[in-house]
């Protein structure tokens, strides 16, 4: 007799039609059972309906057009199992990602695991993400299982640096979650949804090294597929002041300061890209003003920083396209 679990994987969806086939088989796939499998479509207007009359054994459910964390939401409100995870539909699990994943977060007793990808480039070969990161790197080490289990003060440093887990690498405990995915938040709802768990509690996390999925890229994805200044804007302008002013009351007064200077650089990193590439000096402007507002002397120091890091990195383009150039 089966006595795992039941896992509730939520699949969030919008015109993803062209792939949402193969991140719905990799689930049906995975070697470990029960699975109740949700796919909310997030307003499609694509073939998105036409497809999903292949897969009756799934739920799936059509919301008007809200967002990803709002269909995550949706989702949550129909999973039945004590663990969660959510695949965005462009991804692809491997065979044995939650068997890995399940017996890991069950057997220690832990919030939530995640687990390593092979990346998708947009030019040349894929990649393995996680092996370098830098937030998580102090962190690896050889175990026997593969899982790196991380103290509590390590996981609160991780998380208020970065977010290293998308939500495509997440296995949650359901009792864990504190309030789902903020609706509010552009890009960063798997990141404030982390930290709406680590921050309420004493939470115990593990990783592994150990590729257990992929992530495909393309022009539309909600953080790979958009610029540098659309990233700067939504992820480190807007959704880090929606994380500041949300968890206000739960920061250190260290961890404050850590996501104000992020804050700000992005706030001049911004700035700089509106006067040198879109020669708007009104805008650039309004920038700088908005980040004095919050630290002035950090902010003086940020711009000369940011200018000579652009100056250096078209240096090095320069340099590299004459290296192509036949002599």
């Amino acid at each position: 007799m089966n006595n795992n679990p039941l896992v509730s994987v939520i699949i969030p969806t919008y015109n993803r039609a062209n792939k949402l086939r193969t991140a719905i088989d990799s689930v049906l796939r995975q070697s470990y059972t029960p699975i109740q499998l949700i796919v909310i479509d997030d307003g499609s207007e694509d073939e998105t309906a036409v497809l999903m009359e292949d897969y009756k054994e799934a739920q799936y459910i059509i919301q008007q057009h809200k967002g990803q964390a709002a269909a995550r939401n949706n989702g949550l409100k129909h999973a039945e199992g004590s663990i969660v995870a959510s695949l965005d539909s462009d991804d692809i699990w491997n065979p044995d990602f939650l068997e890995r994943c399940v017996h890991k977060l069950e057997k220690d007793k832990l919030d939530f695991v995640f687990a390593n990808w092979t990346q998708d480039a947009r030019v040349g070969e894929a990649w393995d993400f996680l092996s370098g990161d830098p937030f998580l790197k102090p962190h690896i080490k050889e175990t026997e299982d593969h899982w790196i289990t991380l103290t509590y003060p390590e996981v609160r440093g991780i998380y208020i640096e970065a977010c290293p887990s998308p939500s495509s690498s997440v296995v949650i405990r359901k009792s864990s979650i504190v309030s789902g995915w903020d609706e509010r938040i552009n890009i960063g709802d798997d990141w404030c949804m982390y930290l709406d768990v680590i921050l309420s509690k004493e939470c115990r996390v593990a990783f592994t090294l150990d590729k257990l999925w992929r992530k495909r890229i393309d022009n539309i994805n909600i953080y790979d597929g958009r610029k540098r200044s659309e990233v700067l804007k939504y992820l480190y302008i807007a959704d880090t002041m929606l994380i500041m002013e949300k968890f206000d009351k739960l920061l250190t007064p260290g961890e404050l300061l850590l996501l104000q200077k992020r804050y700000i650089a992005s706030l001049v990193e911004l700035a700089k890209h509106e006067l040198i590439r879109e020669y708007n000096l009104k805008e650039s402007y309004r920038l700088i003003k908005k980040s004095m507002a919050v630290n002035i002397p950090f902010t003086l120091k940020m711009i000369p920083d940011i200018l000579m890091t652009g100056l250096s990195r078209k240096y090095k383009g320069i340099k590299e396209k004459r290296m192509e150039q036949p002599a």
